[in-house]
Order: structure tokens, then C-alpha cells, then sequence
């Protein structure tokens, strides 16, 4: 049996967002909202039982669940039922896995990072759920109109998907639920019911779910309006001298038994040229400006941390990463058979899809420095859209 499965619910009947299609079919920025969900849990190497796709069964036979069939790494696409619950039951039951992780199609915007951090969570407590901290003081309704109670909201979580459990531990809470005649409300919860403790993993505030006009409005200005409007491109480069007694690291990945590079960081160079790239795209000071050589806080910091700062960043500024293209210089080590690696490992850095990292690599065919093999260099091309369309 696989380890990791995950499901993708896309059977619910929108009523705040009602209109000729269904919400999970709704097209956002040239992908519909299932696409976007399907792609992210795609870009994460660590689903190796592929994802199930579950539909409305009016669906089943149409164009749209052909559709959804032809996703990467969608190896079937289910009825689901008259509750969300019902429908995350049958995703379930038609995977193949040890652990699966059930996603809500109308959150299109999970990051590689927190479907991975769900993963772990599962795998060492064998339930989690990402959870957001409460902002506001929350107040309980006596029922009459009055506050019966101010709560601590400190207790308190918001929860997302995707949320993980054991395949077993799902499908026993699933039927107990139905045998008890209650509905859960996600997955969490019927976890929960049946006495199966659930792990807090933090929570990603991009992880919007679509549930309303104002965000189905916000989720169109965040990705763009498709024509252009917004886009930035930037250019990075960097380059070290190979050194002794240091471990060579490149977009994330380890090389073990390959000469290391001299750096203050772990000098990546790989991951340097893409903060670089993405940094220039977005007008905005270099790597050496956020993280200086000579501060001591950052001697020998992973790259990926610093990557995140970097994507944390342009983020706040508005900017959402279109994608990243790198080419390594170097005589040796040779790239190819780790590009898949490389790629997964700068999305998970950059918290994009894999679907956006292109990853080339050259020699110097003997010529110059680099060419004699005294270190290795990366060039980076990125390019940013902007929310709203702003340029």
C-alpha cells in the first residue's frame, strides 16, 4: 500500500456563490478552482497514491468530470453525496493508501509547505489539521440576543484544509457519524467524535476558501485578470568558490560527497539567484540588503528559511510568484538526474507549484573560472503579477 493519498471534495452546491456552474468549476485565472486545488496537492512528491477527485454525482459522465480526470496525478473521480461529509467518505474509501489527506476544491491557494507540514503532523500523530489563530475577542450568543460569555480566544483556532488522518481512522469516523446520525462539519471533528486525537498544524492566511462574492472578488485581484496587467520580471545571479569541509547544497537539495561552496549562509546559489530574481522583479534591494554577509545572525542559515522570508515578503507587498527559471553553471556535479528533486524543493522554498520552477543546468566547456572548476554560479529569471493589476 502507498503511504499518502489525498481527496479533493468538489461535490458541494454553492449557495452564497450560486450561478450557472458550480463554484469548484469556477474559472480563476485561466484554472478553475478544482485545477488550482488538484495542481498544489500535485506539486507535493510526498502523495504518492495519487488524489481522488470527488464530484457532484449529477457530474459523473460530463464533460467536467472527464475533465477533472485528465488532471495530473488524479487517478479517479467519485460521486460524493448529499453532505460534505458523505462525499469526503466516498473520496475516501476510493483511495489506497495508509494516510489521506482530504482538501475542500474551493480553497485554491494551499502552499507545498503547509500540505507538507499536514503530512508530517499525520505521520507522527496520525491526525492534524492546520488551524488559524483567532484575531478578534469572540463572544458567545446566550441565544436571546445578549453575550453569555467572552471566550479565550488564545484557545481558539480557525481550521483549513487540507486536514490529515490514518485511511483506517477516517473511515471508522465517517461511519460512526452516520451511525450516530450526526454530520461533522470537517474531518477534524469526525476524528474527534471517535477519540482520535487531532494535531494543530499552523495555518496559512493565503489559504483562502472561496465561499462568498467578496471572495470570489478578492480571489480574481489576487491572481489578476489574465491579460498581463501587473507583470514583473527580474533577473538574479550569484556564484561561489568551492571550499573544503563543506557540505554543497543547491535549490535545497543536499549533494552528498560533492565539494562545497564558501559562504556566509550555506551558500546556495541556486536558491540566492532566485531570492535575487524575485526580489528585482519586485523593485526591491537584493539578498545582501535583507540578509547582510557580515551579520551574524545569518552564518550558515539554510537558504530555504531565508527563501521563505523572501516569498513571506512579496507576498505582503501583494506580489504572487508566476514562476521561476534557473540555469546552474557548473562542471560538475551533474544536474539532470536531480532536477525533479531540485524543482520540488525550490516550490517548497518559494511555497509555489512545482509547475512553476524550471530547472537547466550547463557546463563551461572547459572556459574560464568556472569552467576550471573553482565553484558554480546560477542565473534566475522571475516573473511576479501583481493583485489588481497594478504595473
Amino acid at each position: 500500500m502507498s503511504r499518502v493519498a489525498a481527496v479533493v471534495v468538489a461535490a458541494g452546491r454553492a449557495t452564497r456563490l450560486a450561478g450557472p456552474v458550480p463554484k469548484p468549476f469556477l474559472p480563476l485565472g485561466g484554472k478553475t478552482l478544482l485545477e488550482r486545488s488538484v495542481a498544489a496537492l500535485s506539486s507535493c512528491s510526498d502523495i504518492d497514491a495519487g488524489i481522488v477527485v470527488v464530484v457532484a454525482p449529477e457530474e459523473i459522465g460530463g464533460d467536467r468530470a472527464r475533465n477533472a480526470e485528465r488532471l495530473a496525478n488524479v487517478r479517479a473521480v467519485v460521486a460524493g453525496g448529499p453532505t460534505r461529509m458523505r462525499s469526503a467518505l466516498a473520496g475516501v474509501e476510493a483511495t489506497n493508501a495508509e494516510i489521506v489527506l482530504v482538501h475542500d476544491a474551493a480553497r485554491p491557494f494551499p502552499a507545498p509547505s503547509l500540505i507538507a507540514a499536514v503530512i508530517a503532523a499525520t505521520e507522527k500523530h496520525g491526525a492534524a489539521v492546520p488551524v488559524l489563530p483567532v484575531a478578534d475577542t469572540v463572544k458567545r450568543d446566550d441565544g436571546g440576543g445578549f453575550v453569555a460569555a467572552t471566550l479565550d480566544r488564545r484557545t481558539l483556532g480557525l481550521a483549513q484544509t487540507p486536514q490529515g488522518g490514518r485511511r483506517d481512522d477516517l473511515l471508522r469516523a465517517f461511519h460512526r457519524a452516520i451511525a450516530e446520525g450526526v454530520e461533522p462539519t470537517d474531518d477534524a471533528e469526525g476524528l474527534e467524535r471517535a477519540g482520535v486525537p487531532v494535531a494543530l498544524v499552523a495555518g496559512d492566511p493565503g489559504n483562502v476558501k472561496i465561499t462568498t462574492p467578496e471572495d470570489w472578488a478578492e480571489a480574481k485581484r489576487r491572481v489578476g485578470d489574465g491579460r498581463g496587467a501587473g507583470i514583473r520580471i527580474g533577473h538574479g545571479f550569484d556564484v561561489h568558490r568551492f571550499a573544503e569541509g563543506k557540505t554543497l547544497r543547491l535549490g535545497g537539495v543536499d549533494f552528498p560527497g560533492e565539494r562545497g561552496l564558501d559562504g556566509h549562509s550555506d551558500a546556495d546559489v541556486v536558491l540566492h539567484a532566485a531570492m535575487d530574481a524575485l526580489l528585482g522583479a519586485a523593485s526591491l534591494p537584493d539578498i545582501g540588503h535583507h540578509f547582510p554577509a557580515g551579520d551574524p545572525r545569518f552564518a550558515g542559515a539554510d537558504s530555504r528559511r531565508l527563501a521563505g522570508e523572501i516569498a513571506a515578503i512579496l507576498r505582503t507587498g501583494g506580489w504572487e510568484i508566476g514562476n521561476l527559471d534557473v540555469t546552474v553553471l557548473a562542471e560538475a556535479p551533474r544536474i539532470g538526474r536531480h532536477r525533479d528533486a531540485l524543482r520540488s524543493a525550490i516550490a517548497q522554498a518559494f511555497a509555489i507549484e512545482t509547475s512553476r520552477v524550471g530547472v537547466k543546468a550547463t557546463t563551461l566547456e572547459g572556459l574560464g573560472s568556472l569552467g576550471r572548476s573553482e565553484g558554480i554560479a546560477c542565473h534566475a529569471v522571475a516573473l511576479l503579477h501583481r493583485a489588481g493589476g497594478e504595473s
